[in-house]
C-alpha cells in the first residue's frame, strides 16, 4: 500500500515516505497557498487559504456571528468556544459537500486563517474589529477558546486548522503595512505583543502561525530568524507550520527593499523559518535551490509539516475513519446556529449609558421613531471577513417585529448618508428634516449611527472608502443629525454600530441611553430589540478603551505602549476598558484569598456575586492586579482573571477563579521573565478600579493585598 494511505503507519512516516517519491518541483508546488495536485501520488490540489473570523467567510451562505471585537465584549471564553464549535461544524459541512463534487477551489477548505490575536493598541486601526481588543490576557483566553473550538478535541484527527495572526507586533497603520519597520524594545515586545501568541501556541496547540507584512526592528516578520526560529520554534516550542500573510514575501523586494529579486525574497523567507507562502513567490524556490541559496533537504522539512497536517485533517484516510466526515452541509445557517448568533449578539452588546433607567422601553412609549443610516443597513450586521447569511434582521426590522407584538408604532427615517458631508448630485436631497418630523410625531427616538466596513477595515478591501480612521467621531452629517433630532426635546436612545471605538463627547450628553452593538451579525436586529424592550438584560463589557479624542493618543505609527490602552493610559477616558452597565445591580465579595503565597504559586479563590436588583442578569467578574514593589515599570493595572456568571434576581452565586503565577511576573528590559517577591494589590468587581468606572456605575470595587514571599525566580516566558 502507498505509505500516504497506510493508516497503520505513524503520521510522520506516512509523510516522510511520500516526500521521498516527489521531485523538487513537486515539493515546491506544495509550499504555496494553492498547492498543486500530484496525481501520480494521489495528492489532490488544495487551497490552504480559508477564512472563519466570525463564521465561514467568502464562501457563500453561512451563519454570521458578531464581529470578533463584539464577541470579545462577552468576556466569556466558554461561550466563544461554543461559537467556534458551530463555525467548525459549518467549515466541515461545506468542505464535505464540496469534496463530494470535486471542488477544491479557494475558501472551501478546512485550514482557516483565524483568529486575529493582534493587540488593538490604537482605535484608529481599521482592522481592530477583527481582534479581541486591547488586553493581552483577554486576547489570550479568548484566542485559546476559539482555537480549541475550531480544531476539535479528537485524539487522532483535527476538525479544522486554526491560524494565529499576524505574528507579531502588527496593528497598523494598515496603509503602511507593506513598508513600515516597527521599532520595539524587548520589554514591550514581550509585555504586550507576544503574550497571546505564546499562550495560544503552548496551551491550544494551534496548527498554524501567520507572519505579518511589516518589519520588526529591521527584519520582515515573514522572514525573521529571530521571530520564526529563535522565539517561535526554539523558545515557544511551536510544532506546526508557518505561513506568510498573502503576498508579504513580495514586499521584501518591492517595498521593504531588503532583497533585489523574488528568488532572493523566497530564499530569505524560507531559510528564516517560513514554511508556506500565502502568495506565489515560493514558486521561485526551485531557482533558489539551483542557485545554492536553499537546500533541498530543508524544503523536505517544510513539506513534511504541511503533508502531516493534511494527514491529521483526514484528507487521505477512509471517510468512515474520520468522524468529522459525517457532518452535513445541512448545518449551514441552520435554525440552531441562527439562535446561537442571536444569543452571541445579545451577550456582545454593551450598555454605556442609561439615564434615569429609561431602558428597557417595555411598553412605555406607543410611537417610536427609528432614525439613522445604520437602521436598515445590512453592511453593519456583517463587519469584514464575513459570510452571507440566508436571512438578515436589520436593527429596524428587529425593532419593527418586536414593536408589532406590543402594539407599538414604528416610524422610520434614514436621516442622512453614512459618511457624505455634502451633496454631490442634483438627485440627492437633505434627509435630516424627514428625521426631525419623524421624531416630532413620536414619543421617543432611537438613532442608529456609527461606522460600517466601508469606513474601516483592511487596506485594499474592495468597496471600502478608507481602512484606518483619522478621527474618532461620527462621520458625515451624523453628529448634525443627532443635534437636529435632539432639538425636538424627545428622549433619545443611541445605538452605535462600529468595529473600532467611537469618541462622542459632544453627542453623548444629547442621548438618554447609549448601546454599543458593534457589527452584531445576522440576528443583530433581533438582539438589539430584545435589549431595548427588556427581553434581555445587557451584560457586555468594553474590550477596548474609548478615549475622548485623538489628541489623547500617541502617534499612530508608534508602537510604544506609553499612553495606550487602560494598562498605560495617561488621560482620562470617555469609557474605560471593562466597563458596561446592566438593568440590575451586583455585589462582589471574594473568599479565601491568602494573605501570603510562595513565589511560583497560583492564587486560587472564590468570588460571591449577589444580584441586588430587580432583574436576573449576567455579571462579569473582573480581577485586576498591580505589582506594588516591581523593580521595573509595570502596567498601571492588569487583568488577571475574569468570569461571566448568570445570577437570578435576589440570588447569590459563588464561583472559583485563579490568578496564574506566570501573570505575577515582571518583564525586565532585556526581556527576561521574573517572579519577584513583594506586595501585590488585587481589585475584584464588575469593572476596573478607576474613577471613571466608579462614577459611571456607582459601584465600588473590592481591594486587597497579597504578599509573594521567597527567592526571586527567573521563569520561561
Amino acid at each position: 500500500m502507498d505509505p500516504l494511505f497506510n493508516t497503520d503507519l505513524p503520521v510522520e512516516e506516512r509523510a516522510k515516505e511520500t516526500i521521498k517519491q516527489m521531485t523538487l518541483e513537486e515539493k515546491v508546488s506544495q509550499l504555496v497557498y494553492k498547492s498543486a495536485a500530484i496525481e501520480r501520488l494521489g495528492i489532490p490540489a488544495y487551497h490552504w487559504w480559508n477564512e472563519c473570523l466570525h463564521g465561514v467567510a467568502r464562501c457563500g451562505t453561512a451563519t454570521v456571528f458578531p464581529q470578533a471585537i463584539g464577541m470579545a465584549a462577552m468576556f466569556d471564553a466558554d461561550f466563544l468556544k461554543k461559537v467556534a464549535e458551530a463555525i467548525s461544524d459549518e467549515i466541515r459541512g461545506k468542505y464535505n459537500a464540496y469534496q463530494s463534487i470535486g471542488d477544491n477551489s479557494i475558501y472551501k477548505g478546512i485550514t482557516e486563517y483565524a483568529p486575529n490575536i493582534n493587540i488593538f493598541r490604537d482605535p484608529r486601526w481599521g482592522r481592530g474589529q477583527e481582534t479581541y481588543g486591547e488586553d493581552p490576557f483577554l486576547t489570550a483566553e479568548l484566542g485559546i477558546a476559539f482555537i480549541r473550538g475550531i480544531q476539535g478535541g479528537d485524539e487522532k484527527y483535527r476538525k479544522a486548522d486554526a491560524n494565529v495572526k499576524h505574528y507579531v507586533v502588527h496593528s497598523g497603520p494598515d496603509e503602511l503595512r507593506h513598508e513600515i519597520d516597527v521599532a520595539i524594545d524587548e520589554k514591550q515586545f514581550r509585555e504586550t505583543y507576544l503574550y497571546a501568541f505564546a499562550r495560544c501556541i503552548r496551551e491550544a496547540d494551534v496548527a498554524c502561525v501567520m507572519g505579518a507584512y511589516n518589519r520588526v526592528n529591521g527584519a520582515p516578520c515573514s522572514g525573521s530568524s529571530y521571530l520564526l526560529k529563535d522565539i517561535l520554534r526554539d523558545e515557544l516550542g511551536f510544532r506546526g507550520y508557518v505561513v506568510s500573510d498573502s503576498f508579504a514575501i513580495d514586499d521584501f523586494h518591492l517595498h521593504h527593499k531588503i532583497t533585489q529579486t523574488p528568488v532572493e525574497s523566497a530564499a530569505m523567507a524560507f531559510n528564516n523559518g517560513c514554511d508556506q507562502n500565502g502568495g506565489t513567490t515560493f514558486l521561485h524556490l526551485t531557482e533558489a535551490v539551483d542557485q545554492g541559496l536553499v537546500k533541498e533537504e530543508d524544503i523536505d522539512t517544510s513539506v513534511q509539516r504541511l503533508l502531516e497536517e493534511r494527514i491529521r485533517l483526514g484528507m487521505f484516510d477512509p471517510v468512515e475513519d474520520v468522524p468529522f466526515h459525517k457532518i452535513s452541509d445541512a448545518v449551514v445557517d441552520c435554525e440552531e446556529f441562527r439562535e446561537l448568533a442571536k444569543e452571541t449578539a445579545r451577550k456582545s452588546a454593551v450598555l454605556l449609558k442609561n439615564k434615569d433607567g429609561i431602558l428597557p422601553l417595555e411598553n412605555k412609549y406607543k410611537k417610536i421613531a427609528v432614525i439613522g443610516p445604520n437602521a436598515d443597513s445590512k453592511d453593519i450586521l456583517l463587519g469584514n471577513y464575513s459570510g452571507t447569511p440566508s436571512k438578515y434582521t436589520t436593527l429596524l426590522r428587529g425593532m419593527q417585529e418586536e414593536a408589532e407584538k406590543r402594539g407599538i408604532e414604528i416610524l422610520y427615517a434614514e436621516g442622512c448618508d453614512l459618511y457624505k458631508k455634502e451633496y454631490r448630485s442634483l438627485c440627492e436631497t437633505d434627509l435630516i428634516p424627514e428625521a426631525v418630523l419623524a421624531a416630532r410625531k413620536s414619543d421617543i427616538a432611537v438613532l442608529c449611527l456609527g461606522l460600517s466596513p466601508v469606513l474601516e477595515g483592511e487596506e485594499g478591501e474592495e468597496g471600502a472608502v478608507q481602512c484606518d480612521r483619522d478621527t474618532l467621531g461620527l462621520p458625515g452629517r451624523q453628529a448634525e443629525l443627532i443635534r437636529a433630532v435632539a432639538g425636538e426635546g424627545k428622549p433619545i436612545i443611541l445605538i452605535l454600530c462600529n468595529g473600532s471605538p467611537l469618541s462622542i463627547p459632544k453627542e453623548e450628553p444629547l442621548a438618554d441611553a447609549v448601546l454599543e452593538a458593534w457589527y452584531p451579525g445576522e440576528e443583530g436586529g433581533s438582539a438589539v430589540a430584545d435589549i431595548l424592550f427588556g427581553n434581555y438584560n445587557p451584560s457586555g463589557r468594553l474590550p477596548v478603551t474609548v478615549v475622548k479624542t485623538t489628541e489623547d493618543l500617541p502617534p499612530f505609527e508608534s508602537y510604544d505602549m506609553r499612553g495606550r490602552t487602560y494598562r498605560f493610559l495617561e488621560k482620562e477616558p470617555m469609557y474605560p476598558f471593562g466597563y458596561g452597565l446592566s438593568y440590575t445591580k451586583f455585589r462582589y465579595e471574594p473568599w479565601g484569598i491568602p494573605k501570603k503565597i510562595k513565589v511560583g504559586e497560583d492564587i486560587h479563590f472564590e468570588v460571591s456575586v449577589k444580584n441586588t436588583g430587580e432583574r436576573s442578569g449576567e455579571a462579569v467578574i473582573q480581577v485586576y492586579i498591580h505589582d506594588e514593589e516591581a523593580s521595573v515599570n509595570v502596567p498601571k493595572l492588569q487583568l488577571a482573571a475574569f468570569k461571566r456568571v448568570l445570577v437570578e434576581r435576589g440570588a447569590e452565586r459563588q464561583t472559583e477563579l485563579t490568578i496564574r503565577a506566570r501573570d505575577l511576573a515582571v518583564i525586565r528590559q532585556d526581556g527576561t521573565c521574573v517572579l519577584e517577591p513583594g506586595r501585590f494589590k488585587l481589585f475584584i468587581g464588575g469593572h476596573q478600579p478607576d474613577e471613571v468606572s466608579r462614577r459611571l456605575t456607582g459601584e465600588e470595587i473590592w481591594e486587597g493585598e497579597i504578599e509573594m514571599a521567597g527567592e526571586e525566580t527567573k521563569i520561561p516566558y
